[in-house]
């Protein structure tokens, strides 16, 4: 295993992963480029990896392994935690080290696109210490399907999102100088996609150990009340399927209709600054889509609907007295820096995109196949294992800002945006305008109400 963005973006959260969670994995969770900052036993702050450099260890066919766990160059982590430039870690001294000694195959896990981003910086440092040794790259972070084949001998494969795909059969061997042939399919996250490749029944195919995860599963989902219904859904609002903006947009429901952000407030998500009786300024509201994680579908809406759309606890903050001309630059801005502060979905988008153009099978509109993804990637032969048809789909942005107040470039306004993007927002918008020097001094709460909230209250006002 391997550490990914999301696990450095509240110190707590990494530093309980390096107390809690890691050491259960006996030097088997990677993190090659993450250090956390500590207090050692005298009382000292040290900088210590959050889990193994690299791991060495005999597969049970008696096949010997090297593995790195690389996250891309990301720049959203709290403080406290360090990620080093991909560039920079491969000239470290332990990784001459890890790779000194040439295994049968070297595997390397990491949260990083294998199109487009860093792992090319270390594929390259170890072929010129080891020229033909196999190497295998699994790795992630865009959310896609995807395949690359830096050479010969090695392949780099993406297996999409949210355990929506599988990847499997790549094998491999260091006998001889010649190709190799690599094999990956992708398998459909289903009960009969695994029933067919495990050649297993409806009444062979769960276990004693399986059932008992349903099991707990279940009990879980009642001890937290996922069931409980706030409303029904009068239609779908799909994150890319509907254009945003659009009535069928999730984007547009949040931002717009859910009313945190107007002083008509639609909903009852009154803002705590408004309990004044003379609000000084019109609003305007930024957040990143990819805090919206999934469709809401037509059909009563529950609790786990929520947490599906929305899982993450954001608080609702503004800044008072930006001008309306630097709310709209900040939103360019930020578009421009989404990349490295872990945002995916413009990446995401375009490959889908791609995808529709490129794709020799699954044509959107034919009727004869269930919607799904359609890979288009760089390795040979086809990696799906079903065929579908895509889907339609939009792009949106890295960003998502409520319409403008019906007021001059000039005027102040209240920036309402989410605790996640809270030094982001600080950082461009001392970069868009000299006058003032903000700080957290400047933020204040705007509503008590959380984002993963938001919808079941919407659902309980208008869905009822």
């Amino acid at each position: 295993m391997t550490i990914g963005n999301h696990e450095l973006y509240v110190y707590e959260d990494t530093y309980d992963m390096y107390e809690s969670f890691i050491p259960h994995f006996e030097g088997r969770y990677l993190t090659s480029n993450v250090n956390i900052t500590i207090l050692n036993s005298d009382g000292e702050a040290v900088s210590v990896p959050v889990g193994s450099r690299y791991a060495k260890f005999t597969t049970a066919m008696g096949r010997g392994v090297t593995s790195l766990g690389v996250l891309f160059d990301f720049t959203g982590n709290a403080h406290n935690t360090t990620v080093q430039p991909v560039a920079k870690m491969v000239k470290e001294p332990w990784f001459a080290e890890a790779i000194a000694e040439e295994p049968d195959v070297i595997v390397l896990v990491g949260h990083m696109a294998v199109s487009n981003d860093s792992w090319p910086v270390v594929f390259n440092a170890i072929r010129a210490v080891h020229p033909l040794t196999p190497i295998m790259i699994f790795g992630g972070h865009t959310h896609i399907r995807d395949c690359q084949q830096y050479d010969g001998r090695s392949m780099g494969m993406e297996s999409g999102r949210y355990m929506e795909t599988i990847g499997a059969n790549l094998n491999a061997g260091k006998d001889n100088a010649n190709d190799i042939k690599f094999s990956r399919r992708y398998l459909d996250q289903n009960r009969v996609t695994y029933q067919y490749h495990t050649k297993t029944s409806n009444l062979t195919f769960d276990t004693r150990y399986g059932r008992s995860i349903t099991e707990g599963l279940h009990d879980l989902a009642e001890q937290y009340g996922l069931s409980y219904q706030y409303g029904i859904s009068p239609r779908d609002y799909t994150m890319t399927r509907d254009p945003y903006p659009s009535d069928g947009s999730l984007l547009t429901l949040f931002i717009e209709d859910l009313s945190i952000n107007k002083r008509s407030f639609r909903s009852p998500l009154t803002p705590s600054k408004l309990t004044t009786p003379a609000p000084t300024y019109p609003v305007s509201s930024l957040r990143p889509p990819g805090t919206l994680r999934f469709d809401i579908f037509k059909g009563p809406f529950t609790k786990n609907d929520q947490l599906t759309a929305s899982p993450y606890p954001d608080q609702f903050l503004y800044i008072s007295g930006v001008t309306l001309r630097v709310a709209n630059q900040k939103r360019t801005e930020m578009d421009a820096k989404s990349w490295e502060l872990g945002y995916v979905d413009n990446r995401f988008q375009t490959w889908l995109g791609e995808t529709e153009r490129h794709t020799t099978h699954g044509k959107p509109g034919r009727h004869d196949l269930n919607f799904g993804y359609v890979t288009v990637d760089s390795c040979p032969e086809d990696g799906d294992d079903t065929l579908h048809t895509l889907p339609p789909s939009y792009d949106i942005p890295d960003y998502m800002m409520s319409s403008p107040p019906n007021v001059t470039d000039d005027t102040p306004i209240d920036l309402v945006f989410v605790d996640f993007i809270e030094t982001p927002v600080l950082s461009i918008l001392n970069e868009l305008q000299s006058e003032k020097k903000y700080s957290k001094d400047d933020i204040s709460l705007y509503n008590p109400v959380m984002s993963n909230q938001v919808f079941g209250l919407y659902a309980q006002a208008y869905w009822n």
